[in-house]
């Protein structure tokens, strides 16, 4: 089946990082090689090859895309488009001018960049990008837009009785503090690769407890020995898997105090570039996800409670 959605998304990651260092196009393949293994190994041979062919073809084209987009958006140079929704741009005006359109209706190109943006770029991201490929398919003629398309039940529609049937991937979070004699707080972040400082997390693996998989994941992920200290809450969503279709992804965050801050670094993902503590007073301007953000607000007010917990060094 395939998942062309997903696929999507491991372009945008491997054309950040593409990108990000300079647009080095010798290092692509293994970009995306690399980022196909970490986030699709399941997804089956097409999609693999349509995440390998719509990357090359956007570098391919990119000149003469970034052209296209500048007379579209003469008030956002594409150098100083952030680079997250530069290249979900460079994706869907691709897909909408050179994709075969019996594969990709060009209403389909433009929604999936819309959803691409709203899930990796910021706040204003979608509207964004959807006014951008708007007014460039209105001076293409808006072809085939009197097309039928037949739709799938998005997960968006899903009732609260369809969501209760899905099959469920459990994973764990943490959000980790440390505190000080004088009483001082940190929070310690991993970074993503599309500009975010976020909570680490991940699956459970067979038989291991919340408690535990929260622990293995932040040594994994931020190289930090943690203790459990509280629990604060889940975040749900639903997601496409290559062989199941909709899945319920469910984090569960919990309080995890560090015995130290020395030796914070980032695990070995290709999704994350970097672990750091941050103050408090500093976590409030940072660029967090929104659904993410309440977890750490209600773990910080957790954090407030504990006047029992002492650092141990």
């Amino acid at each position: 089946m395939a998942n062309r959605h997903l696929s999507r998304s491991i372009v945008v990651q491997s054309l950040y990082e593409w990108d990000f260092n300079n647009r080095k196009s010798e290092r692509l393949p293994e970009i995306v090689a690399r980022n196909t293994k970490e986030f699709g190994d399941k997804l089956a041979k097409e999609d693999k090859d349509f995440i390998a062919t719509l990357t090359e073809g956007v570098v391919k084209k990119q000149p003469t895309l970034d052209s296209i987009v500048a007379k579209a958006a003469h008030d956002w140079p594409i150098a100083q488009t952030p680079i997250v929704d530069r290249n979900i741009l460079r994706i869907g005006l691709y897909e909408l001018l050179f994709a075969p359109k019996n594969e990709v209706p060009a209403r389909v190109a433009i929604n999936e960049a819309i959803e691409l943006g709203k899930k990796f770029g910021g706040d204003r991201s979608g509207k964004f990008i959807n006014g951008v490929l708007g007014t460039i398919y209105k001076e293409m003629g808006e072809p085939g837009k009197d097309d039928p398309v037949k739709k799938k039940k998005r997960k968006e529609d899903l009732t609260k009785e369809e969501k209760a049937a899905l099959p469920v991937d459990e994973k764990a979070g943490a959000v980790v503090f440390h505190k000080d004699k004088k009483g001082n707080v940190d929070l310690a972040f991993v970074h993503d690769i599309f500009g975010y400082w976020t909570l680490s997390k991940g699956s459970l693996e067979e038989g291991e407890t919340l408690e535990q998989g929260a622990k293995r994941k932040m040594k994994d992920e931020m190289n930090l020995k943690v203790e459990v200290v509280d629990s604060i809450g889940a975040n749900e969503y639903v997601a496409n898997d290559p062989e199941r279709g909709h899945v319920l992804k469910r984090v569960t965050y919990v309080l995890a105090q560090a015995d130290d801050k020395e030796g914070i670094k980032v695990g070995e993902s290709g999704g994350l570039d970097d672990a750091k503590w941050f103050s408090l007073k500093e976590v409030e301007g940072l660029k967090i996800y929104q659904d993410v953000r309440h977890i750490i607000d209600k773990g910080i007010n957790k954090i407030k409670k504990l006047d029992f917990v002492m650092p141990k060094s």
